[in-house]
């Protein structure tokens, strides 16, 4: 079947139809152009942001002391 063909035909659907149609390419279409993305590739990233707690600890203790040190001078 020609695309000419199918428009013709869905021209002669009632409305309700052929907004039914339109709801159904419109979700099509949304598919394809957004894709889930596959679970793996994201998986493979997990703790790339993670602090090692050596550091975070020396980190946050420097910090409180700056803190003390400003507050009472």
């Amino acid at each position: 079947m020609k695309l000419q063909e199918i428009q013709n035909q869905v021209l002669e659907l009632p409305t309700s139809d052929r907004w039914q149609l339109v709801q159904v390419l419109l979700d099509s279409l949304k598919r394809e152009a957004n894709p889930k993305p596959k679970r793996g590739n994201l998986s493979r990233l997990r703790g790339i942001a993670k602090i090692s707690t050596a550091t975070a600890e020396s980190n946050a203790q420097a910090d409180y002391v700056t803190y003390l040190t400003e507050k009472y001078q």
